[in-house]
């Protein structure tokens, strides 16, 4: 196959446009350059002046989740109680549980408590997540399947005057009633992941780095692998206390195929921004894994060869997760394991060169600044030179990779790359504009960085002869384009390994 007649942008820095592109199998085998490769009886595909990327790789996702959230009650942008109680009262459940996410009630004149949600759900149990997915709001009904079990270690459960539970649970007592109480067949999980394949293959995602690793997302995707049916590539976390675990059965990172295999285990730090659960350097949030405990757990995951992904959101809890990763130096350095800290949100302008220095790649998620503004405006307004620092991070040498956080936010990365140039999604100034990336820098992230991570620079995330044939077709340069476009472009096609995953040409 060869791809020619449009703008061919390569991701490379020594030739970043190419005329044509050759495809052969699975890889590129040529055609970069000036001069297209010679293959018998090749397939022609005319771009008719259409961009061609590298496919997206979404760097921090919760792919089985976010699949299963699009068939649940929407409450993302809801400005009241009330609003959010009509959406609730409106919806069909599809099984047992009435299941729910997106709220945040930052502004709302009244807050979630069990009663409201009673009053629209009945005896049926109600389980519904905050934006953030650290907060559970749920009804009687649903508190009546724990028995009053709902404390734990790094756990909230919220009370009134009386002592009595809200009805909202939040960080690990949240996390536990949900794998204790809210079931979901394995049936409902492969189905809903299957569609959300196909979405995100609309959207030109290629790969993913999934932290569904708690709820057994190996064992989902690995149905779907089994019968052919995975449209992307599969870099899966699982979590940093089965540590021990992993290494007596003598399991270690990279374990798998091209389309599915083990990455990296992943520990919190703390919470998050909306659910007041952030870990500060002033003493507030919640602490989830102290930096001692992180620490031990690095050194032996280190000894059975696994890179760590660490959640950080406020600035003690990144602080923290830094000092252990340097603790640590001696025995993941030498090893060259690709450790990460997810989120980074909330930086202390001292650590912000402490990322690049230590050799510690920062997957955060452009989405979120605009997203979080004015949370982040109204309760960390002493702590915004080192909050969403996406740019500063870039410069000082830090490799920066782009996710979606879905289903915190929605699996698009064309819309990432927007915010991440842009930093505004409704029409607003952008929200720090110093911090805005260029859109190479943005690509960057979505394509090469995520590649990196995953020990795939020198056969994904560009195209180049030799490399993994994932590309994804748009519908205009991205690069030559004034800015506020970005916006408006568009996925044509998507390619994995050499085949068409979502909308084969010749297009109209």
């Amino acid at each position: 196959m060869i791809l020619s007649n449009g703008v061919i942008r390569t991701m490379d820095a020594s030739l970043p446009t190419a005329a044509a592109l050759a495809i052969a199998g699975e890889r590129i085998v040529g055609g970069v350059g000036t001069h297209e490769h010679a293959l018998p009886t090749p397939e022609r595909v005319d771009l008719g002046g259409r961009c061609v990327l590298p496919a997206f790789t979404d760097a921090h996702v919760h792919f089985p989740t976010w699949s299963l959230a699009r068939s649940d009650v929407q409450l993302e942008g809801v400005a009241s109680l009330d609003e959010a109680l009509v959406r609730v009262g409106s919806h069909r459940p599809r099984g047992e549980w009435i299941r729910g996410h997106g709220w945040r009630d930052a502004g709302w004149a009244e807050h979630p408590s069990r009663e409201a949600l009673d009053a629209v759900t009945g005896d049926a149990p109600a389980a519904l997540w905050s934006k953030d997915y650290h907060s559970l709001w749920v009804n009687s009904a649903g508190l009546a399947r724990a028995n009053g079990d709902l404390q734990v270690p790094g756990g909230v459960v919220e009370r009134d005057a009386a002592g009595e539970p809200t009805g909202v649970l939040r960080e690990e007592s949240a996390w536990r009633f949900r794998d204790l109480h809210v079931e979901v067949t394995e049936e409902e999980w492969v189905a809903a992941t299957r569609d959300g394949l196909r979405v995100a293959a609309e959207r030109g995602v290629g790969a993913i780095h999934d932290k569904d690793g708690w709820l057994g997302a190996h064992a989902i995707f690995g149905r779907i692998h089994e019968g052919g049916g995975l449209t992307l590539r599969v870099w899966q976390s699982l979590p940093l206390d089965h540590v021990h675990l992993l290494a007596e059965l003598g399991l270690r990172a990279r374990l798998g195929d091209d389309y599915l295999r083990l990455g990296y285990l992943k520990a919190f730090m703390d919470g998050t921004l909306g659910s007041q659960t952030a870990w500060l350097l002033d003493g507030s949030g919640v602490c989830i894994t102290s930096g001692e405990q992180l620490a031990e757990g690095i050194r032996a995951a280190a000894a059975a060869g696994w890179p760590v992904a660490v959640h950080a959101i406020g600035d003690r809890a990144n602080r923290e997760a830094l000092d252990a990763f340097e603790a640590t130096a001696d025995a993941w350095q030498p090893l060259g394991l690709r450790q990460r800290i997810e989120h980074a949100q909330c930086l202390d302008p001292a650590d912000l060169p402490r990322f690049a220095e230590l050799g510690v790649a920062c997957s955060v998620q452009f989405s979120h600044a605009p997203s979080d503004r004015d949370l982040a405006e109204r309760f960390w307004p002493e702590r915004l030179d080192g909050a969403y620092a996406f740019r500063t991070l870039l410069e000082s040498g830090a490799v920066v990779a782009n996710g979606s956080d879905a289903p915190v936010e929605e699996l698009d990365p064309l819309a990432g790359i927007a915010a991440g140039v842009l930093r505004t999604i409704d029409g607003r100034p952008a929200w720090r504009a110093e911090e805005c990336l260029t859109v190479e820098q943005a690509l960057h992230a979505a394509t090469v960085a995520p590649a990196w991570l995953t020990g795939d620079e020198r056969r994904r995330g560009k195209l180049l002869p030799g490399f993994l044939a994932d590309l994804v077709v748009v519908d205009r340069d991205v690069v030559a384009i004034p800015a506020d476009e970005l916006p408006e472009t568009q996925v044509v096609a998507t390619m994995v390994g050499g085949r068409w995953v979502h909308n084969p040409p010749p297009w109209d």
